[in-house]
C-alpha cells in the first residue's frame, strides 16, 4: 500500500516515516513526503495513495485547503499541535488524530483503526467534517447593539443567554443588562462556540456557566435552573428533540 506524509517540519514527518517503516501492522510499498499545501493539491491531482497523514497546519496554510483544491479519496489520519474543539470533529469523522508529541503505541493504534475500517471507507464525511470545522473556526465572539445614542459590542463572555420573544431576539449579560440584537435563534446557534452555548428551546440559548441544575421530571421532560434571573415566568424545558444533543453537550 502507498502513504503520503503531509508534515511541513522535517524532524515530524522522520520520525513518523520511520515508525511506519518498522511497524508490521499494515504492509506499506511507499511513502511520500510532501511539505506544503501547494506540493500536496499537485501530488493529489496525479496521484492516489491508500492513507494520507496531514499536519493540519502548514506553512503555505492549511491541509483543509488541500481538500478544495484536489480530490482526496483516501483515509486521513490528522496531525495537530491544538488541542481543541476541530480536532474532536476530526476524530469523529476521520480515523483519528494525533496529537503532537505523540508516542508511537499512538500511532500504531490508529494503524489497527484503519486496517480495520479500510473496506468500508466512505470519503464523504470527511468532506462534511471540513464543513463543520470552516463553521466553527467562523465563530462569532463580539455581538454589535444599539443602546441609547451608543453602539456597544458585546463580547461573547459577557452574555449569560440569548432570549427570544415574538419577533424580536435579547441578549442578557452577566452585569445584569439585556439587549435588543437583530438576528434570530436558528442563524444565532450557528455563529456561536458550541462548546459554550446551546439552544435549548424556542425560546433560549445559554451559557452552560450559568446552569445551576437540571432537573429530570421524566425521559422526555427536563427542567433547567439557571443561577441567573430569566425574563419568562415560565420554566425552561429542554426541547424533547434536544435531549441527547444536550447531554452530549454537557458530556464534552
Amino acid at each position: 500500500m502507498k502513504i503520503v506524509i503531509i508534515e511541513d517540519e522535517y524532524l515530524a514527518s522522520s520520525y513518523l516515516k520511520s515508525i511506519l517503516e518498522e511497524q508490521s501492522i499494515i504492509t506499506i510499498s511507499q511513502i511520500t513526503l510532501i511539505k506544503s499545501v501547494k506540493e500536496a493539491v499537485a501530488f493529489f491531482k496525479q496521484n492516489t495513495v491508500d492513507l494520507a497523514f496531514m499536519d493540519i497546519h502548514l506553512g503555505d496554510g492549511k491541509s483543509l485547503d488541500i481538500f478544495e483544491k484536489a480530490t482526496v479519496s483516501c483515509p486521513v489520519i490528522f496531525i495537530t499541535a491544538y488541542d481543541s474543539y476541530a480536532v474532536k470533529v476530526f476524530k469523529h469523522f476521520t480515523i483519528d488524530y494525533l496529537l503532537k508529541p505523540y508516542e508511537e503505541e499512538e500511532l500504531l493504534e490508529a494503524l489497527v483503526k484503519y486496517k480495520n475500517i479500510k473496506e468500508t471507507f466512505n470519503p464523504n464525511p470527511i468532506l462534511e467534517s471540513l464543513v463543520e470545522i470552516e463553521n466553527h473556526n467562523n465563530i462569532q465572539h463580539h455581538f454589535l447593539v444599539n443602546h441609547r445614542n451608543k453602539l456597544i459590542s458585546i463580547n461573547d463572555t459577557a452574555i449569560n443567554y440569548f432570549f427570544a420573544t415574538g419577533k424580536h431576539l435579547f441578549i442578557y449579560t452577566n452585569s445584569g443588562n439585556s439587549y435588543l440584537y437583530n438576528s434570530n435563534l436558528k442563524d444565532l446557534i450557528n455563529k456561536l462556540n458550541p462548546i459554550i452555548f446551546f439552544k435549548v428551546n424556542r425560546k433560549y440559548i445559554v451559557n452552560r456557566n450559568i446552569i445551576e441544575d437540571i432537573v429530570k421530571h421524566s425521559s422526555q421532560k427536563i427542567e433547567l435552573l439557571l443561577n441567573v434571573a430569566i425574563p419568562d415566568i415560565e420554566p425552561i424545558i429542554l426541547s424533547k428533540k434536544e435531549i441527547n444533543n444536550f447531554k452530549n453537550w454537557l458530556d464534552s
